[in-house]
């Protein structure tokens, strides 16, 4: 069940019960008694002890390089990096500063321990979150899954339909859900997968008829065909075409749409350069709001020879 006092980084920064407590020092203090979990913006990192400084409107607010991020090796690219962002934290104590002005002591570390324990390791395969992407690479995006806490995104998890990137899917800093994979216990380690949350083949292929012509991207250039990517999880194979290239948009009409295959065969009409940025939302087919769980997924068709699932009952641990 999602905790909205866990949800990843940014999320409670603009809302009126983080303000009220971050705007002054005796909301700070309530902070303090409570263990609440809050929000703020780094706006300086020290030269020499790498403490993060975060505004408080007229409070100072530290954040000891020890405790800026959760496990035994603390880097100090993942401290600096955090200069400008909004990061989670809990009020650990106050102490002294000039003119006996009080300077309220914060944890990121402790509301990471806080987040993992009472929320991330009580999840199960197949449990849907709320995530924010936080860096890509080529092989997959790391997700914010919980105060700051990331999660591996592999590229061959993201869509059935094939892309060279995620960033052929999502933007950075994007809000996105994701399906819990696996969770590797032992590590405390969670990976997490979007495909299952982009519609069956059928779901997909319903929105295609034979003789359409309908816009698609080219995702791969093969010496048999070309894919060309209709939603994404669901592609059409189509006759090669001369001066085709990867990613670029594309017109193509529909010769035909094989559900005991999962195949549809295209035909390219036109391309042309894509420029709109890549966006999943109008894609997803399971009410986030009202689905929370799921305990198996099956992409193809029930008449199809090849099986495509996700089962997450055998991965429970």
């Amino acid at each position: 069940m999602i905790q909205k006092v866990y949800l990843p980084e940014g999320a409670l920064y603009s809302t009126s019960k983080n303000r009220e407590y971050i705007s002054s020092l005796a909301g700070l203090e309530r902070a303090y008694q409570e263990g609440r979990i809050l929000e703020g913006v780094v706006k300086m990192c020290d030269s020499d002890s790498l403490n993060l400084h975060i505004d408080l409107y007229g409070t100072e607010g530290i954040i000891p390089k020890e405790e800026c991020v959760l496990g035994e090796e603390i880097k100090d690219i993942a401290i600096i990096t955090r200069v400008g962002k909004v990061v989670a934290f809990k009020v650990i104590g106050f102490t002294e500063g000039k003119n006996n002005k009080r300077i309220a002591i914060l944890s990121r570390k402790e509301a990471q321990r806080q987040c993992l324990e009472n929320y991330l390791m009580d999840l199960i395969p197949g449990d849907i979150i709320p995530a924010r992407v936080t860096h890509i690479e080529p092989f997959g995006a790391f997700v914010d899954i919980g105060c700051g806490i990331i999660s591996l995104l592999s590229v061959d998890s993201v869509s059935v339909s094939r892309i060279s990137t995620p960033r052929d899917r999502f933007s950075l800093r994007e809000s996105i859900y994701v399906v819990v994979k696996s969770i590797d216990r032992e590590s405390k380690r969670i990976f997490v997968s979007t495909k299952e949350l982009f519609g069956t083949w059928e779901e997909n292929a319903n929105g295609f008829s034979i003789g359409q012509t309908v816009s698609g991207i080219i995702r791969s250039v093969e010496s048999y065909g070309i894919f060309v990517e209709l939603a994404p999880n669901l592609a059409g194979l189509a006759e090669l075409k001369d001066d085709v290239y990867v990613g670029d948009k594309c017109a193509a009409y529909i010769k035909s749409i094989m559900p005991d295959k999962m195949k549809i065969k295209l035909v390219i009409i036109d391309t042309y350069e894509n420029n709109d940025p890549p966006s999943t939302k109008e894609h997803i087919y399971i009410d986030t709001n009202e689905i929370t769980h799921i305990d198996r997924w099956q992409y193809s068709p029930p008449n199809c020879q090849r099986v495509i699932e996700s089962d997450f009952q055998n991965k429970k641990s």
